[in-house]
C-alpha cells in the first residue's frame, strides 16, 4: 500500500503543475493500492479551490470520497494526538499538522512508502516515490 500526499494528488490532476509529467508517469506505472487521509483530502480540495480549480476539486473530492481513487483513511483521535506530539517535538521543522497526521496514520497502518513531491515525509523517515530528479 502506498500513501498519497497532497502535492502528488495535485500534480497528478492539474495540468499546469511542474511535477505533472513525473506524477502521471508514476501514476500509470503504479500497481499498488493507494491510501490517503481525510486531512489530505481537506488540504487538497482547499488548495484546488484557492487556485481556481473548483470543478476539479468537486470531481476529485467525489472520487476520493467514493473510494474510486484510493482508500480514504480517517484520522483517528489517537492519530491526532500522535501528530500533535510530533509537531510539538519538532518545533524547528516546517512540518504541517497534516504532514504529522499523515505520518501517524502511515505508522498505524505500517505504510513505508509515500507518493509525494515535498521533503517533509522523507525527513520523517518514509521512502518517497518517485525518486527526485536532478
Amino acid at each position: 500500500m502506498i500513501f498519497v500526499d497532497t502535492g502528488a494528488w495535485f500534480a497528478a490532476f492539474v495540468p499546469s503543475d511542474g511535477n505533472r509529467l513525473v506524477a502521471r508517469r508514476w501514476w500509470e506505472d503504479n500497481r499498488e493500492p493507494l491510501v490517503t487521509t481525510d486531512f489530505v483530502l481537506d488540504e487538497l480540495l482547499t488548495l484546488l479551490k484557492s487556485r481556481g480549480n473548483t470543478q476539479r476539486a468537486i470531481a476529485i473530492g467525489r472520487d476520493l470520497l467514493d473510494g474510486s481513487l484510493a482508500c480514504l483513511e480517517r484520522v483517528t483521535e489517537d492519530d491526532l494526538h500522535a501528530a500533535w506530539l510530533l509537531c510539538r517535538t519538532h518545533q524547528l521543522s516546517d512540518w504541517s499538522l497534516t504532514d504529522c497526521t499523515s505520518c501517524a496514520v502511515m505508522r498505524r497502518l505500517r505504510i513505508t512508502t509515500v507518493f509525494a513531491f515535498d521533503r517533509h515525509l522523507r525527513e520523517m523517515g518514509f521512502e518517497v516515490v518517485p525518486e527526485p530528479t536532478a
